[in-house]
């Protein structure tokens, strides 16, 4: 299957940068073999996508409530992204889990939601330092598969991507944060894709893309993607420059 590798922008770029980086980023990747997926913020998605018709490139939101529209004070919905041109949307990421509280009952709902608007979401799991330390990662990323895909069939699941947060891992701009090597990545990567396989079955669990997003770059990314469970990755940091990002994306071929 073809890799996808996404940028996770997080809450960085105005209009005129987000502009300006995906005009950069362009010409770069437009032979890539991967596919390539941006997701900006929220109030620059459409200037992001009217720069990005004619390309490769998709377009992807960070997150997004469940419901199509309401009394949500501060929310985005489903038909909101698909109004601006998207097709892809992260769900379940680390900060929002951390930093937000989302729960898994929360991200199941979103997931359900993202897939009766044809949105691709990318869904989060993974540990944190202290989960790790006490040897219960598994465990925990277990949970959070099951929760967080509740009442999703075989069919449904052709368009969800997983992507394993080893969020000990993330460096969140700290350059003495040490990403995990490419064996842990490996290890973690087989583990939810042997979860997958309980879930649902070997050809789902076969054929859905495991994204690695534990502070993937231009200097690990070869590495990592060389690895037979790794499918790509969801690129913090390092996808907010368009030459190191586009090494990323050539890094897998």
């Amino acid at each position: 299957m073809k890799n996808l590798i996404a940028a996770n922008w997080k809450m960085n770029k105005t209009n005129e940068e987000a502009v300006a980086l995906v005009k950069e980023l362009t010409p770069l990747v437009k032979d890539a073999e991967a596919d390539v997926v941006v997701c900006p913020s929220f109030t620059v998605l459409k200037d992001v996508a009217d720069e990005l018709k004619g390309s490769n490139i998709k377009l992807g939101a960070q997150n997004m409530h469940y419901e199509d529209s309401g009394a949500f004070t501060g929310d985005v919905s489903p038909l909101m992204l698909k109004s601006v041109g998207c097709g892809y949307v992260i769900l379940g990421h680390s900060d929002r889990r951390e930093i937000f509280k989302e729960d898994d009952a929360l991200i199941d709902k979103k997931v359900i939601s993202a897939l009766k608007h044809a949105l691709k979401p990318i869904l989060c799991v993974g540990e944190n330092f202290d989960q790790k330390e006490k040897g219960i990662a598994n465990d925990i990323i277990e949970t959070q598969l099951k929760n967080c895909l509740k009442g999703l069939d075989n069919q449904q699941m052709k368009d969800v991507s997983i992507a394993y947060e080893p969020i000990w891992a993330i460096s969140r701009g700290n350059p003495n944060v040490k990403p995990a090597t490419k064996e842990d990545a490996e290890q973690r990567h087989q583990f939810v894709r042997s979860v997958l396989n309980n879930l649902f079955d070997e050809n789902t669990s076969k054929n859905t893309r495991i994204l690695y997003g534990g502070s993937m770059k231009a200097e690990n990314a070869k590495e990592l993607l060389a690895m037979p469970d790794i499918n790509g990755g969801l690129v913090g940091n390092a996808s907010l420059k368009a030459k190191g990002f586009a090494e990323i994306v050539k890094a897998g071929e």
